[in-house]
């Protein structure tokens, strides 16, 4: 038997209940609980928490292996180790001392099933008491008494020539219930170390730590997961929040007005260039839309759409060029866009969208906020599709 482990608190201080916060589109905790799901070798999955928010989140999804399990309030406090309720919960369901027992961490989103499967094939060779992971470290590390620790700075190999060091990124951690009674640790014994790819040495404790995993879940991940694009013949755009930065400004005489940016101006251009059409839909219907349409010269401005229009429009535009949805880009910002982003052969929103959008499966998020060059950046990607 085989049970995997993963011990998330709702008391987080940093980043408030970060188990649940919405990482690249799904609760942070899911991304390792789904990983495992997938694991064939995992029996049962064991989100050990004191939150009722948390296990309404995960009881959601309707997981097939995975239980909630209610940790004591001793053992959810910010002086508690994760040893403790690891004990707890040894104790609490009595498990046997033979059972494999793998904790995971719900800070490492990025460990993959194929990570999981690989770290307890290597421990059922029978070589090892323990396994924990690691990743190569290629920095350079010295002594405060200023003496290098890992390398000779007379001679300072390349890094083709160096083997680096193994750092621990604790994304898992496998030993029998036996051990860890014993030790009363998650490491004993011979230790094995798996080693998983650079990328995911990080792990999410501080805001900026969320940013930077997000990044490379897109990059490393997500981008690999993603179906190919079809062929895009029609590029549409959303306007406040993406053509603009969603400000709204006005003159002393009480005009309304909008700031757009040249780039994205530059892209429609580039877009006509290649033949693909171009097409406007807003939720607003103003006549400075209009002005600044005409001069970007873009073959469908439809206005006013509210409610589910914006599809309804997209449909009617289609139908016009005899092409299916598939054969759409769009870019929106907010939640008035998620219906028609959903259905999109190619879905993009600014780095400022609503969650609600950046949780539609698929979408690309720009680096760019709106009206800071978003469109353009999108248009970038359709040219080398």
């Amino acid at each position: 038997m085989i049970t995997a482990f993963i011990p998330v608190r709702g008391g987080s201080k940093s980043i408030p209940l970060k188990n649940i916060k919405p990482f690249c589109g799904k609760p942070l905790v899911c991304w390792n609980i789904e990983a495992l799901e997938n694991c064939a070798e995992v029996d049962k999955i064991i989100v050990a928490t004191d939150s009722d928010e948390i296990e309404t989140t995960v009881g959601k999804f309707n997981y097939k292996k995975t239980k909630i399990y209610r940790r004591s309030k001793e053992n959810a406090s910010d002086t508690a180790s994760t040893e403790s309720v690891m004990l707890e919960y040894i104790k609490a369901v009595q498990m046997s001392d033979d059972e494999i027992f793998m904790l995971v961490q719900a800070t490492s989103p990025l460990t993959q099933s194929a990570d999981f499967t690989g770290g307890l094939t290597m421990y059922s060779s029978g070589q090892y008491d323990s396994i924990l992971t690691c990743v190569r470290n290629y920095r350079f590390f010295w002594n405060t008494d200023g003496t290098s620790q890992n390398y000779d700075y007379k001679n300072r190999p390349r890094r083709q020539n160096f083997s680096g060091m193994l750092m621990e990124n604790g994304a898992f951690y496998i030993n029998t219930v036996a051990n860890i009674k014993s030790s009363r640790n998650r490491l004993s014994g011979k230790i094995g170390i798996y080693e998983m790819p650079e990328y995911t040495s990080a792990e999410i404790d501080e805001p900026d730590d969320w940013i930077i995993l997000e990044n490379l879940m897109r990059r490393h991940i997500l981008s690999k997961n993603r179906p190919s694009k079809p062929e895009i013949k029609l590029f549409l755009s959303d306007v406040d929040g993406t053509l603009t930065d969603g400000g709204m400004y006005y003159s002393e005489n009480g005009d309304e007005l909008k700031k757009f940016n040249t780039r994205d101006g530059m892209g429609f251009q580039m877009l006509r260039e290649r033949g693909i059409k171009t097409g406007i839909i807003t939720s607003e219907n103003m006549a400075l839309n209009k002005r600044r349409f005409e001069k970007l010269k873009v073959d469908f401005l439809i206005q006013g759409k509210r409610n589910g229009g914006k599809l309804e429009a997209a449909l009617e535009i289609c139908s016009q060029l005899n092409i299916s949805l598939e054969n759409v880009a769009f870019i929106g910002d907010d939640v008035n866009d998620v219906e028609l982003l959903s259905k999109v052969g190619f879905a993009a929103c600014p780095a400022d969208a609503c969650e609600e959008v950046k949780s539609v499966p698929a979408i690309e998020v720009m680096t760019r906020k709106g009206g800071e060059g978003c469109v353009r950046e999108m248009v970038t990607l359709v040219n080398k599709m």
